[in-house]
């Protein structure tokens, strides 16, 4: 190859590197008939997909109104994106908090997803004095998300009568080793409105779905994984007091837990996604993201080789405003990232995606 060609080629190689850490605007709020897109949801579907899950909110405020779920599909590992897609709707109502995950056995792709009424709003439905209060729901795909069945309450065994507010995720779920399909979730109780966590599990494929004891105290909003060990780490939000995550162990798949305790992660209290890493010479590698302030600024994302003792590593993913995330290991190793921020007068999603190499 010529000198001059050979400088062409390595620019565009260049250039294609550039573009994998430059975010793509996914789901751009006021466009696609949705006046606001918030609460990402990031997954590798069996069929090696990409599937990008949101909230569609149609009176374009908050957590209240008529919000659907909608779907954005990439086969190109991010590089180009589908029209959006919904996913689920249920007329004025609200659906919310989308939470991914993958049965490896069956290759069902299932989500996690509650459903308030309309015209309820999340103060009121902590407080108790709402009209309805907060269902959950799953629904799922045999077809890698292209399709998807009926919605499905589950929410006589999924949540206790005295719970009020409920979230699922927002994120991703996991399967265990011994193929429990776990969907992190959070509540408030009636009886003062105190935040806590909890798990929800499936042990038969998702035919039928129990919920695991409470966790915790003023934490939500969670994301769980599991150790070499088998034991189960719990990864939360806290609400109030110490900027810090909060975790819990649990020995029984996440039926019960240990005491809450502060981490040493950084928390501005908001959601942040914790996900496996394939493990590297037999030892586990964990990819935390979050706002790593100051408040929820700097959307950072941190690499431990020791399940969650020491975070070694990290890279600045968004500089300025950061909000949710949701992480995904991609076909080709690299690492996929979804999240909202803050931008024009608005909540915007945007997808990006990262080489591990790339964290210092």
């Amino acid at each position: 190859m010529r000198p001059a060609l050979a400088f062409v080629a390595v620019l565009l190689v260049l250039a294609d590197a550039r573009a994998q850490d430059t975010p793509v605007h996914l789901f751009v709020s006021g466009k696609e008939g949705y006046p606001r897109y918030r609460i990402p949801s990031l997954l590798v579907a069996p069929n090696g997909d990409l599937l990008a899950v949101c909230e569609g909110r149609k009176d374009g405020g908050g957590l209240k109104g008529k919000i659907d779920i909608v779907l954005k599909r990439s086969t190109d590992l991010g590089k180009t994106w589908s029209k959006l897609v919904v996913v689920a709707s249920d007329g004025d109502n609200t659906l919310g908090n989308p939470c991914l995950l993958v049965d490896r056995k069956t290759g069902v792709v299932w989500m996690g997803l509650t459903r308030s009424l309309g015209t309820d709003t999340e103060e009121g439905i902590v407080a108790g004095t709402s009209k309805e209060r907060t269902r959950v729901l799953v629904v799922s795909s045999k077809d890698s998300g292209k399709t998807w069945g009926e919605l499905r309450d589950i929410s006589e065994t999924a949540r206790d009568p005295k719970w009020t507010w409920y979230g699922t995720g927002p994120g991703t779920g996991i399967q265990l080793k011994s193929g429990r399909l776990v969907i992190p979730a959070y509540h408030t109780h009636e009886k003062g409105g105190i935040y806590r966590s909890h798990l929800v599990f499936s042990d038969d494929d998702g035919k039928t779905w129990k919920r695991g004891d409470p966790v915790g105290r003023q934490i939500g909003e969670c994301h769980v994984i599991q150790k070499q060990d088998g034991s189960l780490v719990l990864n939360a939000r806290t609400n109030e007091g110490k900027e810090r995550r909060a975790v819990a162990l649990s020995k029984d798949g996440g039926e019960t837990w240990s005491e809450a305790e502060y981490d040493a992660l950084f928390d501005p209290h908001c959601q942040g996604c914790l996900i496996r890493l394939p493990d590297a010479a037999g030892k586990p590698r964990w990819l935390f993201s979050n706002p790593a302030g100051p408040k929820r600024r700097d959307l950072t994302v941190r690499l431990s080789p020791d399940e969650g003792k020491t975070w070694s590593r990290s890279k600045l993913l968004q500089a300025g405003d950061a909000q949710y995330s949701s992480l995904a290991v991609l076909p080709d190793g690299t690492v996929g990232c979804l999240f909202d921020r803050w931008e024009s007068g608005n909540y915007q999603l945007f997808y990006t995606r990262f080489r591990l190499d790339d964290l210092k």
